[in-house]
C-alpha cells in the first residue's frame, strides 16, 4: 500500500471545528487535554484526571487565553487594539472628563455688546 495519493483519498472527516471563544477553526474535537480535579472534597490528595477537547489557538475551555513568550508575533496579532475595541476606545475620552455621567452642560448665554 502506498503512503501518498491513495492514502489522502481517505481523509474526509474534520478533526478541527470552530472555537466558540476565538472563532478560529482550531478547536480539536478529538484532542484530549487533561486537568486534575478533586475526587473527594474532604481529601485534597485524591485527584482524578478530566479529559476535554481543546482549542489550538486560544486554549478554550481553559480559563486563561493561550499565549507563549516564544510567540511574540502571535501575541501582537491578538492583542488589544487589533479589533473593534467597542468599549475601550471611549474610556480615554471619558477619563479626560472625569467619568461624568447623568449630567448636562450649563446654559451659556452670549455676552451682550454694551456700547
Amino acid at each position: 500500500m502506498t503512503k501518498g495519493t491513495s492514502s489522502f483519498g481517505k481523509r474526509h472527516t474534520k478533526s478541527h471545528t470552530l472555537c466558540r471563544r476565538c472563532g478560529n477553526r482550531a478547536f480539536h474535537r478529538q484532542h484530549k487535554s487533561w486537568l486534575l480535579s478533586p475526587l473527594d472534597t474532604f481529601n485534597p490528595h485524591l485527584y482524578v484526571p478530566l479529559f476535554f477537547a481543546a482549542c489550538a489557538s486560544c486554549g478554550y475551555p481553559s480559563a486563561k487565553i493561550r499565549s507563549y513568550e516564544w510567540g511574540q508575533k502571535a501575541k501582537r496579532r491578538k492583542t488589544t487594539g487589533t479589533g473593534r475595541m467597542r468599549y475601550l476606545k471611549d474610556v480615554s475620552r471619558r477619563f479626560k472628563n472625569g467619568f461624568r455621567e447623568n449630567t448636562t452642560a450649563k446654559k451659556r448665554s452670549k455676552p451682550t455688546a454694551e456700547a
